[in-house]
């Protein structure tokens, strides 16, 4: 773990005092801002120092050649990543004829602050030039979440002791280069300077460039324009463009205690069939629309957009405070991620940095989209409709693999495979079933039939053709999926991986059950009775692994019969594993990268007695290193059913923690947008113990001893549901809507809007002993991860 940059602990803001270069890319991706749509990283407004210069797209790419040792049938010919837009969020300061510099001169006072609920970056500073002159500066930067394509700084500059010339150089910057996506020189070479210009525009003192990928040949257009304000002389105000830079530069003189403000609004635009004057044309008109709008008004429909988000989405934490700054940090990333998605999708790292390439992957559906149904419904719907749009390519690639169906594609940009290693992951087949779960997930918490008669129904049909042409029977009548790499990417390859086969199971049902809703659109894709049977009669017939012998589910068949991992001869410094150990072995191994069957209890928990859960649950504990960012929310969540709670808490911490303090130094190529929504995931399904099952909504809240309160909304049916926790009770508020029922421990409640319901939470059994991890991956424990 890499020294953690010491953020303050606030309950509604994450700030950071001082400068240090030490972590100045981690610092870049926790002070990101985004909408879905458009993403700046968090660095200084002058550019530099810097790590990783950030401003993306979300969509817009570059292809490059995908690098192969050797060839095979039906590998990609071709790789996607993201690439930097041209950046416009650059504002260089000069203090008479010095350049501001951070790391030059004395710094006085340097913060920086990410608010939750204004959706806004502030950065304060008092700096001293290397000749003598002082100078304030602060500037405050919006990636906006009600305007899709506008991002906008004000920034504000006051002599502190005595007369200066005061210049400030804003730019568009295209073509600034990017970190390292592959070490083969021909993708460097196609990364290397991305954007062909297709020309550069001024008008008055807005410019706008215009440029075209040279591979994918998508088009993007990023326009900018100035409002100045000047308690000194008259500002002197020159523009000027070229092929792939825009400059406005901004002359005062001030004299002691004058002011230079410059709001600095920027717009951006990206298409597939570019047309440089449509694009130079949609984005100027967002820059005029925002100035018309005002730099007032857009953070006040900032603060606005953020406050009806946290009227349900805001989980409250009593008993330790970073905890629950950690909590709300998380959630605000998560909204940003998705704010304006508008048919796009959610990519591993949101729009924070350029980490994964920018692909998107299983892990959006899982844990994501279940964050957003159940708090911003409307942005779940854009990630599932861009799903949808993508059926194209899924049928084509179902078609190059010899599947009938349609076979999304493991990591993608565009909806086209972009993975270029097949076992642990052109193979996972089971991306299928978690976009079909997140479809069902989704229409189940809304009751969105449009969106399931428009889209979802035709997901659900066309991964349940794949499953049952991917599978076979055997002659005991028993269908089985061979060959196929589970969540647990240390486990490749492998036949009847539990959580594949019971996630394809529900996929099935879940198939049948849309169908027969809406027959006229079944039939309409070609669905017959007989085909609905095969469904019907494939689910029942699903093989799921268990060790007899052990009393264990297998994660995997023949898993429990493998040789177990030599733990105790691997040192801590030997973690991941993967970076020290050929795949070939760990493949042949019991040993567990993340949660993998620990996620099948979750995810398919009524498949599953308590008594099999717990068993399940300390075998994989033995066995699993956490060596991915998405297991330690999965893990807390089953920790608590199965009644360990001080371990729940543990991994709630780990999961809090992993980008702030960077557990697994990699923050610096962006955050980990999946691993933050199952914090969400582990207190609501964890401490609430939150399920939906074939008898509805259900809750078992259990606090662990170190936290004496928490509450949680969730959307549901149209309804707001608030939960608040301690722990002895629980009071339910239904907020609007029809009456709900629930359960509650088992028992039934009618919750009806505008009343309160208490219940009385039974008390725990003790637990039993709690389960052992592998040598040296034990969680930390909570008192530690939140310790000053």
């Amino acid at each position: 773990m890499t020294r953690p940059l010491p953020f303050d602990v606030a309950p509604w803001s994450l700030g950071l005092s001082g400068f240090d270069e030490h972590g100045l890319a981690h610092r870049e991706s926790v002070f990101s801002l985004s909408n879905g749509h458009l993403g700046w990283r968090g660095n200084p407004d002058e550019g530099d120092p810097h790590r990783t210069p950030g401003s993306y797209l979300n969509g817009f790419f570059e292809r490059h050649p995908m690098p192969y040792a050797e060839d095979g049938y039906g590998y990609p010919d071709a790789g996607q990543s993201v690439i930097n837009v041209p950046d416009g969020k650059i504002l260089r300061l000069f203090v008479d004829d010095e350049p501001f510099d951070i790391r030059h001169g004395r710094v006085i006072r340097h913060e920086q602050r990410l608010d939750f609920r204004a959706g806004t970056l502030t950065r304060e500073i008092e700096w001293t030039s290397p000749a003598g002159r002082t100078v304030e500066i602060v500037s405050t930067r919006l990636v906006s979440l009600t305007h899709r394509s506008v991002a906008a700084v004000r920034y504000e500059v006051r002599a502190g002791d005595g007369p200066c010339a005061i210049t400030v150089q804003s730019e568009i910057v295209a073509n600034e280069p990017l970190t390292e996506v592959h070490p083969d020189p021909r993708v460097k070479e196609a990364l290397a300077a991305p954007l062909e210009s297709l020309g550069d525009h001024l008008l008055g003192t807005r410019a706008t460039l215009v440029h075209v990928t040279r591979r994918s040949r998508l088009g993007v257009a990023v326009a900018m324009d100035h409002v100045v304000r000047c308690t000194g002389g008259p500002p002197v105000i020159a523009t000027e463009t070229s092929a792939d830079l825009a400059r406005t530069t901004i002359r005062a003189d001030l004299n002691e205690g004058d002011r230079l403000d410059i709001v600095k609004v920027v717009g951006h635009e990206w298409s597939d069939s570019p047309s440089a004057t449509e694009l130079r044309d949609r984005a100027d008109a967002a820059v005029i629309e925002a100035l018309g709008i005002g730099w007032d008004e857009l953070v006040a429909a900032q603060r606005a957009y953020l406050d009806e988000y946290w009227a349900c989405a805001d989980v409250l934490i009593e008993g330790e405070p970073r905890l629950q700054q950690a909590v709300r940090f998380a959630l605000f990333h998560v909204c940003q991620a998705a704010a304006r998605l508008e048919s796009r999708s959610i990519p591993g790292k949101g729009l924070t940095g350029a980490g994964y390439q920018g692909h998107t992957f299983w892990d959006s559906e899982t844990f994501v989209l279940p964050v957003l149904t159940s708090t911003a419904p409307a942005s779940a719907a854009q990630a599932l409709r861009w799903r949808h749009a993508t059926l194209g390519h899924a049928r084509e690639r179902a078609t190059q693999l010899g599947l009938k169906g349609a076979v999304f594609a493991w990591r993608t940009i565009d909806g086209q495979e972009s993975s270029g290693y097949w076992p642990a992951s052109m193979i996972a087949f089971h991306l299928g079933a978690d976009i079909a779960a997140a479809v069902r997930g989704y229409v189940r918490a809304t009751g969105d039939e449009e969106f399931e008669r428009e889209a979802g129904l035709e997901i659900l049909v066309e991964t349940a053709r794949m499953w049952v042409s991917l599978g076979r029977w055997d002659d005991a009548g028993l269908f089985h999926i061979d060959g196929v790499t589970g969540p647990d990417e240390y486990s490749a390859m492998t036949d009847d991986n539990t959580y594949t086969n019971l996630s394809a199971k529900a996929n099935l049902e879940g198939a049948v059950d849309a169908a027969l809703r809406h027959p006229d659109v079944s039939e309409a894709l070609g669905v017959s009775a007989d085909e609905i049977d095969d469904w019907r009669r494939t689910a029942e017939g699903m093989t799921i692994p268990f060790n007899e012998r052990l009393g264990v589910h297998e994660p995997s068949a023949g898993f429990t019969s493998r040789e177990l991992w030599d733990f105790a001869s691997s040192a801590p410094d030997r973690y991941p594993l993967q970076e020290h150990f050929p795949y070939f072995d760990l493949y042949r191994k019991q040993v567990i990268k993340q949660a993998d069957l620990v996620l099948a209890l979750y995810t398919a928990h009524e498949a599953f007695t308590q008594e099999e859960k717990a068993r399940a649950f300390t075998y994989c504990e033995a066995l699993t290193v956490r060596d991915s960012s998405l297991s330690a929310g999965v893990q807390s969540v089953i920790a608590a059913e199965v009644g360990q709670l001080e371990l729940a808490a543990d991994y709630l911490a780990e999961a809090a923690t992993l980008d702030l303090d960077d557990l697994q130094g990699d923050t610096a190529d962006g955050l980990h947008i999946a691993s933050l929504a199952s914090l969400w995931t582990a207190i609501t399904a964890g401490i609430g113990g939150m399920r939906h099952g074939v008898s509805g909504l259900r809750f078992a809240p259990r606090l662990p001893a170190q936290l004496s309160r928490v509450s949680f909304g969730i959307r549901i049916g149209g309804r707001t549901l608030h939960l608040d926790i301690t722990p002895e009770t629980t009071l339910y508020r239904l907020t609007s809507g029809p009456e709900l029922g629930i359960e509650h421990f088992g028992r039934e409640l009618v919750l009806r809007p505008g009343a309160e319901t208490t219940a009385a939470n039974p008390p725990a059994a003790a637990p039993g002993p709690r389960p052992a991890q592998p040598a040296s991956r034990a969680p930390r424990p909570f008192s530690t991860a939140f310790a000053p």
